[in-house]
């Protein structure tokens, strides 16, 4: 049996992977910089439904958004090291993949409405598994169901 470092170790070299068998089921890619934080954040976006890959900076997460059309949504940090920080992910990804539903979160700052990308969510830290599931059920409009075009009616439900 893996002790959670061991299970750490595994994990930071597996940004490009998806969680889950089911690849029916909506991706969100996870954009966290801390591990143990985005190792939670998986769980509860598995449970709520959806299959995850993870990134753990923004460079990461846009070289995965460049090889994958199946990424649905972007739950992302704000506060990243790297090239670039969560607030320009959010932007980055407005403008290069405007169909893809965004939450931002941070304990650091909580953002004003103008900052925020168009048709974006922010959820402070800690934040609850309800919350983020309450969040992205409602981004897609309920549960989560198979990939089919019928989908896309749910990219502009929240603002």
């Amino acid at each position: 049996m893996l002790g959670m470092m061991g299970l750490l170790m595994l994990r930071m070299g597996k940004a490009w992977v998806t969680h889950g068998n089911d690849m029916t089921k909506p991706v969100v890619l996870i954009v966290e910089d801390e591990a143990l934080i985005r190792m939670s954040a998986i769980h509860i976006v598995e449970d709520a439904g959806f299959a995850v890959a993870e990134a753990g900076n923004a460079d990461e997460a846009i070289r995965i958004l460049k090889s994958r059309d199946d990424i649905r949504a972007v739950f992302t940090d704000i506060n990243m090291a790297g090239s670039m920080d969560g607030w320009k992910l959010a932007h980055a990804i407005r403008g290069g993949w405007p169909p893809i539903h965004l939450i931002v979160t941070s304990g650091l700052c909580v953002p004003s409405a103008y900052q925020l990308p168009a048709r974006s969510r922010f959820i402070g830290k800690p934040y609850t598994a309800a919350q983020v599931t309450a969040a992205l059920h409602e981004l897609f409009g309920s549960t989560p169901g198979p990939l089919t075009n019928d989908n896309d009616q749910n990219y502009g439900k929240v603002a």
